[in-house]
């Protein structure tokens, strides 16, 4: 598949597989956040892989890849509530919000 030569989707399930493993261990009060999170970074994820895949339809490309990057901007507000409510450190905010950003940059340079 395409999609899986992007760079952006890789950097994308990297972000995934940490949120999977991180918020296994967060108190059960903050399931609102870790049912958010995890909607939200599967969105950002599957919407670049249908929107690369729309090859012959660019604005119908262009929506999909425009609903991924709300969905990055969902998952680092995501990672800012997680920061201020002590369930992640301030490394890991920046660290997987600069892999957030990254994405969000290659994708919006996707024709």
């Amino acid at each position: 598949m395409n999609h899986e030569k992007l760079e952006c989707y890789r950097r994308l399930l990297e972000v995934a597989k940490w949120v999977e493993d991180t918020v296994a261990h967060w108190p059960r009060e903050y399931g609102y956040l870790v049912d958010q999170l995890r909607r939200a970074i599967s969105s950002a994820t599957l919407n670049l892989a249908e929107g690369n895949a729309k090859r012959d339809k660019p604005l119908e490309r262009r929506r999909f890849f425009q609903i991924s990057m709300g969905s990055i901007a969902e998952v680092s507000a995501c990672l800012d509530l997680a920061s201020v409510f002590r369930l992640i450190s301030a490394k890991e905010q920046e660290e997987k919000k600069e892999m957030l950003r990254a994405s969000y940059c290659m994708i919006r340079k996707l024709p």
